[in-house]
Order: C-alpha cells, then sequence, then structure tokens
C-alpha cells in the first residue's frame, strides 16, 4: 500500500508527497551517534522513493551519508542527493574511495602477429588516456592557481618555503657537480677536435652556448624529474593509501590548493635558479679544462665569451625553464593522486612519473630546438 500525505516511519525518516510520487524526507542529526536508530529506520522501508528531500536534514557525516546512499539506491535513481553541498561532497568523496579499477582486458598469448597488433591498440589507447587526464589535470591546477592568485590568503606560504628548500635547494649540489663535469666533458671533447685545426679557441663559444642553450636547463629538469618527481609522487601517493586525501576532501579543502598549488610555485621559483647555478657550473667546468689542457687562461675564456655569445643563447635556455617545472610537477604530482591502495600501486605510480617527467623533458626540449631554428634564434 502506498503512502498518502505525511507517513512517519520514526524519529528522523519520513515519507511525504503525492502515492505515486512519494518523497523520502530525513530529518535531524544523520551522524555515527545515531547509527544504531537510524538502520533501524532505513530498515523500515518497503518501496523505492522516487525522490528524496534533504531540506530538514540537521548534521551529516560520514557514516550518515553512507546510510542516505544505501537507502536511495533501493530506488532507481539518486534525486535530490546534490542539494546540500556537505552531502554531495561525502558522496562524491565515499564514491571515489570504494571505486574499484576495472580488470585490464585479457591479451592473446603467444608472439603472434594478433599479441603484437594487441600490445600496440593497448599502448596507443593508454597513451590516449594518459594525455587526456593530464591535460585535465592541468586545468584543474591552473584554476587552483587562479584562485590563489586572485586571493593570496589562500595559498600556503610555510609549504611553499617547504617545498623551495626541499625540491630547490637541496638539488644545488647535485646539479651544480653534474654540470660542472658535463662542462668539462664538452670542453674536452671539442677543444681535442678543434685543436687539430688550429681552432681550439671556439671552444669558448662551443662550452658557453652549449650550457646556457640546451644542457644547463635541460639537465636540471632531468635531475629533478628523477629526484624530485618521486617525491611528488611518493609522498602524495602515500597519503592517498591512508585515506588524507579522502579526509580532506571530506573537510571542505581542495587537495589540489593545499597540495599541488605551493609544490607549482616552488618549482616556478627554483627551476630557472637552478637552471642558472648550472649554467654557471658547465662554463667554469669547461674553464678549467681549457686552462689545464690547452693554455687558455680564464681571462682570456671569459672575454671572448663575452664578446662572442649573445645573451639570446642564456635567454633561449630560460624560456624553457617554466615549462619544464609545470611538466615536472603536473606528471609527479597527478601519478601520486592515482595511486590505489596497494604498496605496488605506490611502487608503479612512482616509476611511472620518472620515466613520464624524463620522456617529456626531452620531447618538448626537441620542440623548442625546432621552434628555435624556424623562429631564427
Amino acid at each position: 500500500m502506498k503512502p498518502r500525505g505525511s507517513s512517519e516511519i520514526g524519529p528522523g525518516l519520513r515519507w511525504e508527497g503525492s502515492p505515486d510520487a512519494p518523497v523520502l524526507v530525513p530529518s535531524g542529526p544523520w551522524t555515527v551517534a545515531w547509527l544504531g536508530e537510524l538502520e533501524g529506520l532505513c530498515a523500515r522501508l518497503k518501496q523505492p522513493a522516487t525522490a528524496v528531500d534533504l531540506s530538514a536534514l540537521g548534521e551529516v557525516d560520514a557514516s550518515g551519508t553512507v546510510l542516505l546512499l544505501g537507502t536511495l539506491a533501493k530506488g532507481a535513481a539518486t534525486p535530490g542527493l546534490d542539494a546540500r553541498a556537505d552531502v554531495d561532497r561525502l558522496a562524491r568523496a565515499i564514491a571515489q574511495a570504494t571505486a574499484e579499477e576495472p580488470a585490464p582486458p585479457a591479451i592473446a598469448s603467444g608472439f603472434g602477429v594478433r599479441r603484437v597488433l594487441a600490445r600496440i591498440g593497448e599502448a596507443a589507447l593508454h597513451l590516449g588516456e594518459e594525455a587526456l587526464g593530464l591535460v585535465s589535470y592541468l586545468g584543474q591546477v591552473l584554476a587552483a592557481l587562479g584562485r590563489g592568485l586572485v586571493q593570496p590568503t589562500r595559498l600556503r606560504w610555510h609549504a611553499i618555503f617547504h617545498q623551495m628548500e626541499e625540491a630547490g635547494l637541496d638539488a644545488v649540489p647535485i646539479v651544480a657537480t653534474l654540470s660542472f663535469a658535463i662542462g668539462m666533458v664538452l670542453a674536452y671533447l671539442s677543444a681535442s677536435l678543434l685543436e687539430q685545426v688550429g681552432a681550439s679557441v671556439l671552444t669558448v663559444e662551443l662550452v658557453s652556448i652549449a650550457m646556457m642553450r640546451e644542457f644547463g636547463v635541460v639537465l636540471t629538469a632531468v635531475v629533478l624529474a628523477g629526484r624530485s618527481d618521486s617525491a611528488f609522487a611518493a609522498q602524495i601517493g602515500a597519503m592517498r593509501m591512508q585515506r588524507e586525501i579522502d579526509a580532506m576532501v571530506v573537510m571542505g579543502v581542495d587537495p589540489i590548493e593545499a597540495l599541488v598549488v605551493p609544490r607549482l610555485l616552488a618549482l616556478l621559483v627554483m627551476v630557472p635558479l637552478l637552471t642558472f647555478i648550472a649554467t654557471l657550473a658547465g662554463i667554469m667546468g669547461g674553464m678549467v679544462v681549457a686552462w689545464v689542457n690547452f693554455d687558455l687562461s680564464p681571462v682570456l675564456f671569459l672575454s671572448r665569451m663575452q664578446e662572442t655569445v649573445a645573451l639570446q643563447q642564456l635567454l633561449a635556455g630560460f624560456a624553457k625553464a617554466p615549462v619544464f617545472a609545470l611538466v615536472i610537477l603536473l606528471v609527479g604530482t597527478r601519478q601520486g593522486m592515482l595511486v590505489g591502495g596497494t604498496v605496488q600501486s605506490l611502487g608503479t605510480r612512482t616509476t611511472s612519473a620518472v620515466v613520464q617527467a624524463l620522456f617529456l623533458v626531452i620531447i618538448i626540449d626537441a620542440l623548442f630546438a625546432v621552434l628555435y631554428l624556424e623562429l631564427g634564434i
């Protein structure tokens, strides 16, 4: 028999509306403290609701939301659940936390044509999904960054400075050491070849331009892709495993704004600084080799570099730094956000973060080289 008018199921739950379109009306607090009584009320429901009215609902937590979802699931739909922002937010967080990843499709065994084609198709599909996901994630990050720039009080300055130290200052020794070694190798190889034609002095231009235009910024990006990207993915992934990200969503804190934006601002400041340090260290390494092995004094090296190497070469390298910073940030934090509930997922996503970042850095650097060639830079 269908309800007519208003029908009380019990304290906290009643029917309203016409018999053909009954509306379920929860009221009062739906929290874990009243969970026993509320479960008893929901057990009395004999028919599904066509709609739900949350206007009388009081305080609600995750337990109450789960109970509401279970009650409404008896119907064909769950209309009205988004009428309350807190309930809708809790429902989304619960759905995301309890979602199961679909099992990958089985691939034919063996080494035949069918297996090869299946592998190629799977790789192409995965590549497309990753590209689409990265672009979507970029939009979320830029939106959160825009909100922070419009309202600077929303920015977490302590987290920004902490990330500047952790991802930037702590990387100075390894970046400087590797760049110094690369500069030495460049100088030794170039001077050895140029000396055969009596043009060893051109080592100055080769080392300076190579470090300013390419090696300084690329080496910095490669080091950060291996060092910071793995850290970003592991840190955020560990928070995902411990449900800290879900807790932030339930409390109304945007994880992108709290975790990603501080890292982005830190990298946008520190990557150009590290690029400058790497460039100087590489040039110093080349200068030492030219002085010790080929009798090019530091004074001659620096004066010739000032005369023949344009500032444009340095700016061409620095233009890549913000792009690489954004790529490193997006890949590392996104892979951390995708971590599941297992240690294997954490390891897989951390590895993917490093591999994807290195791949994108090299590809983007090649695109910059083509662009500079077309522009005559």
